[in-house]
């Protein structure tokens, strides 16, 4: 599977961090969103492989987001957050997403084994 990739936090400090994290590990980032309609627009426009939705999105909900994304574009969902995977466990498997991710944890081999583990909610 192609790795591109799209961020979306409504941190922008987060959204450069991970970039160059993710780039330097060899996953091209295509682009980046601070909101769930601009990350509706931008991945229907670059028609990334992956996207990584924050959970928390402002006032915003990344489960929703979620929702919206799956029924919109194929790209893989993985949701991360800087709570842990029990806080929203339920959640989480109940989404469309593939995975999860803790933020400290976000790396290209996370982002793989995610990717490999077809029984739906992962912690790296």
């Amino acid at each position: 599977m192609s790795m591109r990739c799209l961020l979306v936090d409504d941190s922008i400090r987060f959204l450069e961090a991970a970039r160059t994290l993710l780039e330097r590990d060899g996953i091209p980032v295509v682009g980046v969103a601070m909101s769930g309609t601009e990350a509706i627009a931008r991945a229907t426009e670059l028609v990334p492989d992956i996207v990584l939705v924050d959970l928390e999105l402002g006032g915003e909900s990344g489960f929703d987001l979620a929702v919206q994304l799956a029924g919109s574009v194929s790209s893989v969902i993985i949701l991360i957050s800087t709570h842990a995977l029990e806080d929203f466990e339920e959640l989480i498997a109940a989404s469309p997403a593939r995975g999860f991710l803790h933020k400290s944890s976000l790396s290209a081999r996370a982002i793989r084994n995610v990717l490999g583990n077809d029984g739906g909610t992962a912690s790296a």
